[in-house]
């Protein structure tokens, strides 16, 4: 592993990522094909956060979070921090200082698969952490990591300036290169799904909005007014 920063690199679009954002992690995730999505265990530590934003990249150590302190520096405003360890860890590495300095650089949020602490303070401050654990246990600053380099968090490959979608569902990142496209599909996803709402709304049936009975009975699925005997 090299021990890099990597000062200059290339952002998705933040029009198109501000897209993304207002559409979801559900819409964005379906859109893309049902790919880019992190493993369930990341969620939330408060109710209700949502964050959109192009990745600023660290790959820390276990237990570690000196790299977190590097990427400070190289956060600009509309970032999202993504933080991978090179390790299984549920350490607290962020609380409430990190996120007060990331807050003067106008970072969005913060993605984390390791663990997270000060969650109290954080509701408070309104800033957005998705993480695998939450944990009072301290954290060192010894060994190096990199910044903007590739990472795998939480099963899923980030590239610097990827966007990142997160909210109560999870989170999905998508490769800024197919940012454009893909808040397209979801947008179109989205208005499909609107008109379906209100089908469904009026008293319409799933099963006849979707056609399903055809294929139901062509399944073997049997409608009898009797029960069956004991």
């Amino acid at each position: 592993m090299k021990t890099v920063v990597v000062r200059n690199i290339s952002r998705a679009d933040a029009n198109v990522v501000k897209r993304l954002g207002a559409l979801g992690v559900a819409t964005v995730h379906e859109a893309y094909g049902r790919f880019g999505l992190m493993k369930p265990y990341m969620r939330p530590i408060w109710a209700g956060g949502e964050a959109a934003g192009t990745a600023v990249t660290v790959l820390a150590q276990p237990g570690d979070n000196w790299m977190i302190h590097v990427a400070v520096e190289q956060c600009q405003p509309g970032d999202l921090l993504v933080v991978g360890c090179t390790a299984d860890n549920t350490d607290g590495m962020f609380g409430d200082l990190l996120a007060t300095s990331l807050m003067a650089r106008g970072v969005r949020g913060l993605v984390i698969d390791a663990g997270c602490r000060d969650v109290k303070s954080l509701k408070e401050m309104g800033f957005p952490v998705w993480s695998k654990a939450i944990s009072a246990k301290g954290t060192v600053k010894a060994t190096l990591g990199a910044v903007n380099v590739p990472v795998v968090c939480a099963g899923i490959n980030v590239f610097p300036g990827d966007a990142v979608v997160a909210d109560d569902d999870g989170v999905v990142v998508v490769r800024g290169k197919e940012a454009a496209a893909v808040a397209a599909k979801a947008e179109k996803r989205q208005a499909d799904e609107d008109g379906k709402r209100r089908q469904l709304a009026s008293g319409v049936l799933g099963l006849d909005m979707y056609k399903m009975r055809e294929a139901l009975a062509k399944a073997g699925l049997v409608y009898t007014d009797e029960p069956e005997a004991d």
